[in-house]
């Protein structure tokens, strides 16, 4: 039996689909991210509508939480809603720029922070390293 010669890889065309890809997954984030902002606000109406109910807390011993209470929560709430907004916004702009080849920096430092966005994030963001790290896609930059 005769061997068959070996493939050959097309390195331009494998970089070319897995930024592809990475564009598209980043696309997919972001829209997590939007989702995400969507969750934030149906929680924050649901808790200020049950937790301000004066129904709920007359039969409670201690009473209603004090004031201060909602007014940590809202500041929480605003945090939260603005880093869903940030991270959405970066990895909007790290899809463009992957899909056009352009600012490989920022696309890298993205990366490194969606690795703190357990697990979606961090599996993007390890796979945006690996790809981006590699010689041959740092020349197509």
């Amino acid at each position: 039996m005769t061997e068959l010669p070996p493939l050959l890889r097309d390195q331009r065309k494998i970089d070319t689909d897995h930024l592809r890809l990475l564009a598209v997954f980043h696309f997919v984030i972001a829209g997590l991210a939007i989702v995400g902002i969507g969750f934030l606000v149906l929680h924050y109406s649901l808790m200020f509508s049950i937790m301000g109910n004066p129904e709920i807390w007359k039969d409670q011993k201690g009473g209603p939480p004090p004031a201060e209470f909602f007014a940590i929560f809202k500041w929480v709430y605003l945090f939260l809603g603005g880093l869903f907004v940030a991270g959405g916004v970066l990895n909007l702009l790290s899809g463009m720029f992957l899909r056009n080849r352009q600012n490989r920096l920022f696309s890298l430092i993205v990366a490194g922070m969606n690795c703190l966005q357990f697990p979606f994030g961090t599996v993007l963001g390890v796979f945006t390293l690996i790809v981006l790290m590699r010689d041959s896609v740092r020349e197509s930059y």
